[in-house]
Protein backbone atom coordinates (compact mmCIF):
# COMPACT_ATOMS: atom_id res chain seq x y z
CA UNK A 1 0.00 0.00 0.00
CA UNK A 2 2.90 2.46 1.03
CA UNK A 3 4.58 1.61 -2.48
CA UNK A 4 1.21 2.47 -4.48
CA UNK A 5 1.27 6.03 -2.29
CA UNK A 6 4.72 6.46 -3.13
CA UNK A 7 3.89 6.05 -6.57
CA UNK A 8 1.30 8.20 -7.13
CA UNK A 9 3.22 11.04 -5.01
CA UNK A 10 6.20 10.32 -7.41
CA UNK A 11 3.96 10.79 -10.35
CA UNK A 12 2.76 14.19 -8.93
CA UNK A 13 -0.71 13.02 -7.83
CA UNK A 14 -2.41 13.68 -5.40
CA UNK A 15 -3.15 10.45 -3.30
CA UNK A 16 -6.73 9.86 -2.77
CA UNK A 17 -8.19 6.17 -1.71
CA UNK A 18 -9.83 6.15 -5.08
CA UNK A 19 -6.62 6.26 -6.66
CA UNK A 20 -5.03 4.04 -4.46
CA UNK A 21 -7.64 1.73 -4.90
CA UNK A 22 -7.46 1.45 -9.03
CA UNK A 23 -3.94 1.11 -9.15
CA UNK A 24 -4.26 -1.63 -6.24
CA UNK A 25 -6.90 -3.40 -8.37
CA UNK A 26 -4.79 -3.66 -11.22
CA UNK A 27 -1.77 -4.75 -9.75
CA UNK A 28 -3.45 -7.08 -7.41
CA UNK A 29 -5.31 -8.43 -10.80
CA UNK A 30 -2.35 -9.09 -12.65
CA UNK A 31 -4.47 -10.20 -15.59
CA UNK A 32 -4.50 -7.62 -17.51
CA UNK A 33 -7.67 -6.51 -16.63
CA UNK A 34 -10.27 -4.56 -18.60
CA UNK A 35 -12.18 -1.29 -17.48
CA UNK A 36 -14.96 -3.80 -16.56
CA UNK A 37 -12.31 -6.46 -14.56
CA UNK A 38 -11.09 -3.15 -12.20
CA UNK A 39 -14.72 -2.21 -12.23
CA UNK A 40 -15.98 -5.34 -10.67
CA UNK A 41 -12.71 -5.75 -8.33
CA UNK A 42 -13.55 -2.07 -7.02
CA UNK A 43 -17.56 -3.27 -6.41
CA UNK A 44 -16.41 -5.90 -4.19
CA UNK A 45 -13.32 -3.98 -2.38
CA UNK A 46 -14.76 -0.79 -2.28
CA UNK A 47 -18.66 0.00 -3.36
CA UNK A 48 -18.26 3.52 -2.59
CA UNK A 49 -16.19 4.51 -5.31
CA UNK A 50 -18.65 5.50 -8.84
CA UNK A 51 -17.83 3.86 -11.93
CA UNK A 52 -16.65 6.98 -14.10
CA UNK A 53 -13.95 7.75 -11.74
CA UNK A 54 -12.56 4.31 -12.11
CA UNK A 55 -12.62 5.04 -15.77
CA UNK A 56 -10.98 8.45 -15.24
CA UNK A 57 -8.49 7.68 -12.67
CA UNK A 58 -7.26 4.35 -15.32
CA UNK A 59 -7.31 7.36 -17.64
CA UNK A 60 -5.06 9.33 -15.11
CA UNK A 61 -2.63 6.85 -14.33
CA UNK A 62 -2.23 5.87 -18.13
CA UNK A 63 -1.24 9.33 -18.55
CA UNK A 64 1.23 9.77 -15.89
CA UNK A 65 3.14 6.05 -16.76
CA UNK A 66 2.01 4.44 -13.66
CA UNK A 67 0.25 1.73 -15.96
CA UNK A 68 -0.08 1.31 -19.61
CA UNK A 69 -2.79 0.18 -21.66
CA UNK A 70 -2.67 -3.30 -24.09
CA UNK A 71 -5.31 -3.71 -26.85
CA UNK A 72 -6.37 -6.84 -27.49
CA UNK A 73 -7.00 -8.11 -31.36
CA UNK A 74 -10.79 -8.26 -30.83
CA UNK A 75 -10.36 -4.38 -29.39
CA UNK A 76 -10.59 -4.52 -25.82
CA UNK A 77 -8.75 -2.34 -23.73
CA UNK A 78 -6.94 -3.88 -20.98
CA UNK A 79 -4.15 -2.66 -18.56
CA UNK A 80 -0.84 -3.40 -17.37
CA UNK A 81 0.80 -2.44 -13.98
CA UNK A 82 4.04 -3.98 -15.03
CA UNK A 83 5.91 -0.72 -16.60
CA UNK A 84 9.29 -2.69 -17.10
CA UNK A 85 9.85 -3.58 -20.76
CA UNK A 86 8.60 -6.49 -21.89
CA UNK A 87 6.32 -8.46 -24.45
CA UNK A 88 2.78 -10.33 -24.38
CA UNK A 89 1.79 -13.50 -25.19
CA UNK A 90 -1.73 -13.14 -26.42
CA UNK A 91 -4.43 -16.44 -26.66
CA UNK A 92 -6.71 -15.83 -29.59
CA UNK A 93 -9.26 -18.49 -27.84
CA UNK A 94 -9.49 -17.03 -24.68
CA UNK A 95 -7.68 -13.27 -24.78
CA UNK A 96 -5.81 -14.25 -22.22
CA UNK A 97 -2.71 -11.91 -21.91
CA UNK A 98 0.43 -13.16 -20.05
CA UNK A 99 3.78 -11.12 -19.55
CA UNK A 100 6.55 -12.59 -21.78
CA UNK A 101 10.55 -11.12 -21.23
CA UNK A 102 13.57 -11.89 -23.40
CA UNK A 103 16.41 -9.64 -23.27
CA UNK A 104 17.58 -11.33 -26.06
CA UNK A 105 14.19 -10.59 -28.57
CA UNK A 106 13.96 -7.34 -27.20
CA UNK A 107 17.85 -6.57 -28.21
CA UNK A 108 17.35 -7.92 -31.48
CA UNK A 109 14.20 -5.45 -31.90
CA UNK A 110 15.97 -2.24 -30.85
CA UNK A 111 18.83 -2.97 -33.29
CA UNK A 112 17.07 -3.39 -36.24
CA UNK A 113 15.05 -0.67 -35.77
CA UNK A 114 17.83 1.96 -34.95
CA UNK A 115 19.62 0.60 -38.27
CA UNK A 116 16.44 0.60 -40.21
CA UNK A 117 14.33 3.82 -41.06
CA UNK A 118 10.93 4.44 -41.23
CA UNK A 119 10.12 7.16 -43.20
CA UNK A 120 7.82 9.91 -41.38
CA UNK A 121 7.92 7.88 -38.30
CA UNK A 122 10.45 8.03 -35.28
CA UNK A 123 10.30 4.87 -32.84
CA UNK A 124 9.87 5.50 -29.34
CA UNK A 125 9.07 1.89 -28.26
CA UNK A 126 8.98 -1.68 -29.13
CA UNK A 127 6.57 -3.83 -27.92
CA UNK A 128 5.22 -7.57 -29.58
CA UNK A 129 2.21 -9.05 -28.99
CA UNK A 130 2.42 -12.78 -30.06
CA UNK A 131 -0.51 -14.25 -31.07
CA UNK A 132 -0.91 -17.67 -30.51
CA UNK A 133 -3.24 -20.43 -28.18
CA UNK A 134 -1.55 -21.93 -25.11
CA UNK A 135 -1.48 -25.37 -25.00
CA UNK A 136 -1.43 -25.67 -21.39
CA UNK A 137 -3.65 -24.22 -18.51
CA UNK A 138 -1.14 -23.15 -15.39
Amino acid sequence: MNEIRTRLAEAGLKVTPQRVAVLEAVILLKNHPSAEGVIDFIREHHPNIATATVYKILDALVENNLIKRVKTERGIMRYDAVMESHHHLYCSDSERIEDYSDNDLTILLNDYFKKKEIPGFRVEDIKLHIIGKFTKQK
